[in-house]
Formats: structure tokens, sequence, C-alpha cells
């Protein structure tokens, strides 16, 4: 049975097809026309059941007539998948940041989320980059070649912009001001991780997984090495994609009708 999974965030769609191992996956902006974004993204794909994740799942599923399933659930069930050991998910998105605990043979025992502002997810960090005129692989480079820090006082992202205006006029070295940015959000997400308690191993997913100057500064936070999946940003899309294997599964068990058993109808 060929399973889709779409997770429909603020700033990236992500597909993965599944079978018995990922088939396929493609990531595309999301463009101001999400639902638009996903039609085109499965046209053409054929699969036996479709479940949807993300910031925007509720725009997209009653159109596609798909099943839905929170981001917590789907980035649990997509990093346990990949490291059945895993225990702590960190997911940076554009929009948000979320921390979850695992139970030792899956499920969630509990989460913590940043949903209220940018601070401390990958759209701030896109900001921040686009402050200092420089492109967000570009930005990272430049925080890890830091010999210097500055602290940044705001984490507001107006305010935070001005505050890196305000620090380049006065000369402060770019890769300094860049490792004072990261260090933020790094403290941020920090902070948020420790009120769920974590244990290892701690995957790190979402497209910020992909900053390593992030990945190093959570690592040393946290005092944990944190493991990033060869696509980061596919782990919600995969665990929805998961979602809808055992969806399929569960109908097939319950159409099945109950083995003949002389003793019971005796």
């Amino acid at each position: 049975m060929l399973c889709a999974g779409l997770d429909v965030g603020s700033r990236t769609i992500k597909l993965v097809l599944f079978e018995n191992d990922v088939l396929d996956s493609v990531v595309t902006d999301t463009g101001a026309n999400p639902l638009k974004r996903c039609q085109e993204l499965l046209t053409g794909r054929e699969f036996d059941c479709l479940v949807v994740t993300g910031y925007g799942r509720q725009m997209v599923a009653q159109t596609l007539r798909a099943e839905m399933i929170t981001e917590i659930k789907a980035h649990a069930t997509g990093a346990q998948h990949l490291y059945p050991d895993c225990r702590t998910v960190i997911d940076v998105g554009g929009q948000d940041s979320k921390a979850i605990a695992l139970l030792p043979g899956g499920g969630v025992r509990e989460f913590e989320m940043n949903d209220r502002c940018a601070a401390g997810t990958g759209k701030f960090l896109e900001m921040m980059a686009n402050a200092l005129e420089v492109g967000i692989d570009t930005f990272a480079r430049l925080a890890l070649s830091a010999t210097t820090t500055v602290s940044i006082n705001s984490m507001c992202t107006v305010f935070a912009e001005s505050e890196v205006i305000s620090l380049v006029t006065r000369g402060e070295e770019g890769s300094a001001i860049a490792l004072g940015l990261h260090q933020a959000v790094a403290t941020r997400i920090a902070a948020m991780c420790r009120r769920i308690a974590p244990k290892e191993k701690v995957v790190f997913s979402g497209g910020a997984a992909y900053n390593e100057c992030l990945h190093k500064l959570l690592s040393e936070k946290l005092n944990m090495e944190l493991t990033v999946p060869d696509k980061p940003q596919i782990v919600g899309a995969l665990g929805a994609a998961l979602t809808a294997r055992q969806q399929i599964t569960d109908r097939r068990t319950a159409e099945t009708p109950a083995a003949f058993s002389p003793s019971a109808s005796a």
C-alpha cells in the first residue's frame, strides 16, 4: 500500500510517499496559495491514503479529503521511525518551534511549543540574515567564523532588526552580530526544551536543523548531542505518511471477519 503525507508549513510544503520505505519526497515553497500548491504536488501521483499535518493542515485537508494529525504527533512518529531509540524531538520550523518528549515504547509524553511570536523560529533567523544582507546559509557560516560576540537585547523581530542595524552602524563585526543572534535563538529554544526534561536520543528536525551554528549551540546549551536526519525537513511529512499506513492497516483489520471458532458457537 502506497501512502502519502503532506506537511503544510508556513514557509514550505513537504510531501512524502511511503510504501515499505520512503519512495519519494518533495520540498517546495508554500507560496500565496497553499491549497493550489498541494494540489500541484499531488497531481499525477497515486496513493491509497493521504494524511495532512502542519500549520496549514485545516486549510487543505477538507478539500483534499484527507485526515489530519497534529504536528506534534507527526514529528514524534517520523522521528521514532527513523530512530527507534529517540526520546526527544526538537523541531524548529519557519512558524514555530517545538520540544517533544517521547515515551520509551512510542507516543508523546509531553511537549512545549513556541507559536506566539517569531522569536526562536526559522523566520526570525531568516529576517536577521536579511538585516545583515546575507543569505541564510552564509548567515550560519558567518556566525561560526566569529571570534567574539555581542549580546542581543530584544527577541522581538522588529526591535531585533533595529538593534542589528544599530550594531552595524556602531562598527560591530558582522560575524559577532550573527553569532549573538544565533546564541539568543539557541538560548530561547534550550529553555523551552528544559521544561520537558529532555532525554537522549535527541532528534533535531525542521528546516533550521540544516543550520550548523544553531545545531552546535543547542548541543552545547543542552549538554546533549543532537542527531540531524539526512532530510530533517520531511520528518513531519514522513510521520503523516506513516499514520496513513496505520489507518489503512486498522481499517483492513476492522473489516476482516473474525475467524470461525467451533468452540465459540457451541
